[in-house]
């Protein structure tokens, strides 16, 4: 059974990985000083991948949700830099992947596809121009928020009643968003968003979309979790749901195993259908992970199981890669269809970003920075003044 298993996984598997999140919290992004071949500290490294049978990741290019407002584009930016290097240090075994055509080009020289995802609205500091400026570094997915608000969209915290909700889902100007990744061709991923803003993403948004680490709420009644008549939803819109292996989300208690995560997998099965359904890992991006599943290595192990269970062939391979395939393929061709719309260049009203540590310029009210910088030239004098005169 095992190796029946190991044959399913060569076919390929494309998921969600916080590596680089370990590699700035561990090492500050310093690949110099780091072998990802000899690294033991993480769930991901270079030996686990291959003997996971693992055929792509999306790299999650995550920032906190404290360096919004603040730092969050530049330290976005390195997080999208440092994937980038992973893939040039490491040229034997990773291959950038920005395309359906670049992943089965790695798939057929037996490498890693890396692709990059963005894990958080917040780093895009509301600006669709850093949306675009994103896309053209690579990235083919972005999450619209982590576990905070932004000043377009709520998330899952709203749910629970830890977070009041700011834009009941999503903002006109979060609508904007959706339609340029739409224009762009990058995947709407609405793992950690409220259920409203599921549904709201769900209406407006012309492509296919994902979870892409997110578990099923019937099984474990978490609000990170997918309820059944979204998951239809998600059929009917032809996307997918990538199941978390993170214990809280997969049996709402600090243990899980093998067994509990396959269970998630059953039932999207039995809702959804087995074409809407793959695995999401969320492996360095979690404190507890199942027994059974340690790390990137015993992938095998889970579709050893839903084997058993008695899954099919075409069913494991959907769920591996081809699902996600699809979805990335219907996501470049509403990308075809819109070719000959114009970038959004409606900014968001500054009245919901205003701040201040925010400029105004190129919106019709006083620039703040320039006020600041008359008060402090009038306190500059007012001292002079005082150091001369008193």
């Amino acid at each position: 059974m095992y190796q029946r298993s190991a044959e399913y996984v060569c076919h390929g598997r494309l998921r969600h990985n916080d590596l680089p999140w370990q590699l700035l919290d561990k090492f500050n992004n310093q690949l110099t000083k780091v072998n990802l071949s000899t690294l033991n500290e993480t769930h991901t490294n270079i030996p686990k991948l291959r003997e996971g049978r693992v055929g792509g990741q999306f790299w999650a290019a995550f920032v906190p949700c404290d360096t919004q407002a603040k730092d969050a584009v530049k330290r976005t930016l390195e997080q999208i830099d440092v994937i980038h290097r992973m893939c040039e240090v490491y040229p034997n075994y990773f291959l950038l992947a920005q395309s359906v055509a670049d992943i089965n080009k790695s798939f057929q020289e037996k490498k890693i596809a890396c692709l990059i995802g963005v894990e958080g609205g917040h780093s895009i500091d509301s600006s669709i121009g850093t949306l675009r400026t994103y896309y053209k570094l690579g990235v083919r997915y972005m999450t619209l928020t982590h576990s905070c608000n932004t000043p377009w969209v709520d998330n899952w915290l709203v749910d629970n009643g830890e977070e009041p909700a700011k834009s009941n889902g999503l903002s006109e100007f979060g609508k904007s968003v959706i339609g340029e990744m739409n224009r762009l061709g990058m995947i709407l991923d609405l793992a950690h968003v409220s259920k409203k803003t599921m549904m709201d993403a769900l209406q407006f948004s012309k492509a296919p979309l994902i979870f892409s680490h997110s578990s099923a709420f019937s099984i474990c009644n978490h609000y990170r979790n997918v309820p059944d008549d979204v998951l239809r939803l998600v059929r009917d819109k032809k996307g997918l749901v990538m199941v978390n292996f993170f214990n809280d989300y997969v049996t709402c208690s600090k243990q899980a195993n093998i067994s509990s995560v396959a269970d998630h997998f059953d039932h999207i099965k039995k809702v959804a259908g087995y074409e809407y359904v793959g695995f999401g890992g969320d492996y360095d991006g979690v404190p507890r992970v199942p027994d059974g599943l340690e790390d990137v290595s015993k992938y095998p192990d889970l579709v050893a199981e839903l084997l058993r269970r008695g899954w099919t062939e075409a069913e494991i391979k959907a769920a591996l890669a081809n699902n996600l395939l699809r979805v990335f393929q219907d996501v470049e061709r509403v990308r075809s269809e819109l070719a000959a719309n114009a970038a959004n260049d409606e900014p968001i009203p500054y009245k919901e970003i205003e701040s201040d540590c925010r400029t105004s310029y190129g919106y019709d009210i006083p620039n703040h920075a320039a006020g600041g910088q008359l008060l402090g030239r009038a306190i500059l004098l007012l001292c002079l003044f005082y150091s001369l005169f008193m």
